[in-house]
């Protein structure tokens, strides 16, 4: 029976910034001794905008506690040539450890025009282009610290016309079971302007290869503009459930899951395709309690991903962030937020 998430937010505080950088999404491991989080970046200076498309790299941070801060590492995943398909761009990420290996799913994009300069201006037409163009890749190191060797091949491709996944595969979210059978939901539409909606991929390992187990999107809606993105997926082993959260939109004016847009709602699913969302869906709102003991309402709160203690629970969200007075209008920087999540 479909549960409710058994968890609300604690105080929030933030985790990790860089003054000179736009931070986006994260995805955090406990390995060696310390959190390690994997984040996307992109030059401030370029500002907002599409620039998440064009200039972000993969960042490696450690902090010794989960809420940080954490301390920037190094670049993981660089530009490496517009040959390849990730070549110019690398966001959204997802780590993951078995075998022995850590595995970094992401999305990669590629363009063969000029990099935008500063205060160069990213029209939209170029920018669906290059939206069109994301894929997800692979990145795979025998060491939490690297070196990562991203695969020259995009682990899942777009479908022809006639499917709703016809645009692009990005936003990959992946879980790994004991034996290494591997799930991944991903995000794709079928054009500019329509709802985005979530797909489910399995392979026998971590590295594939990936086939889509349905041709269907994983949530059905009779409103069909219901509108969904940033998935992140784990297996709760007590209850043999795959749980799912992911960000609440909405579409030409259709009024969402939770009732308010952004935030995040709650799924579960006993064979990863067929998703029931819970009685009581809002898992996180836009409206956070800082550390402090403030209390904001974000412009955004969006990419959730959670980091879970040895047994197999969630102890704590992360989303990307910043101070906005409206969705994406930023005053100056973007950061990780963590959220401790309480009983």
């Amino acid at each position: 029976m479909i549960q409710n998430f058994p968890y609300h937010p604690g105080r929030a505080s933030v985790a990790f910034a860089m003054e000179d950088y736009y931070i986006w999404d994260c995805s955090v491991i406990y390995a060696e001794g310390r959190y390690h989080m994997f984040s996307s970046r992109w030059p401030k200076k370029y500002g907002f905008g599409w620039n998440w498309l064009l200039n972000s790299e993969i960042v490696h941070a450690v902090s010794d506690t989960p809420q940080g801060p954490y301390e920037f590492v190094s670049v993981v995943l660089p530009r490496r040539g517009r040959e390849y398909f990730d070549g110019m761009n690398t966001h959204n990420t997802c780590i993951k450890a078995w075998g022995g290996k850590y595995y970094l799913y992401y999305m990669g994009t590629t363009y063969p025009e000029d990099m935008p300069c500063e205060g160069g201006v990213v029209s939209p037409e170029h920018g669906l282009e290059i939206w069109n163009r994301k894929r997800i890749g692979l990145a795979v190191a025998d060491h939490i610290d690297g070196p990562y060797v991203r695969c020259d091949a995009p682990l899942l491709e777009p479908r022809g016309a006639a499917y709703w996944d016809c645009t692009c595969t990005t936003n990959p979210s992946v879980v790994i079971l004991p034996d290494g059978e591997t799930y991944m939901i991903y995000k794709s539409r079928a054009g500019a302007g329509l709802p985005l909606k979530l797909g489910i991929a399995h392979a026998p390992t971590p590295a594939g290869p990936f086939t889509r187990l349905s041709d269907q999107p994983i949530l059905q809606f009779e409103d069909s503009d219901a509108h969904i993105e940033d998935p992140f997926i784990w297996y709760d082993d007590a209850r043999g459930v795959f749980c799912l959260i992911a960000k609440d939109d909405v579409k030409n004016g259709s009024f969402g899951i939770t009732g308010e847009w952004g935030a995040g709602f709650y799924a579960e699913s006993t064979d990863c395709m067929n998703f029931a969302i819970a009685p009581a869906p809002k898992v996180y709102s836009r409206t956070v309690t800082w550390k402090d003991g403030t209390v904001t309402t974000q412009g955004n709160l969006e990419r959730p991903s959670l980091l879970f203690d040895e047994n197999g629970r969630p102890t704590h969200l992360f989303c990307a962030t910043g101070r906005a007075a409206s969705p994406y209008s930023f005053e100056d920087t973007t950061f990780v937020v963590c959220i401790p999540l309480e009983k």
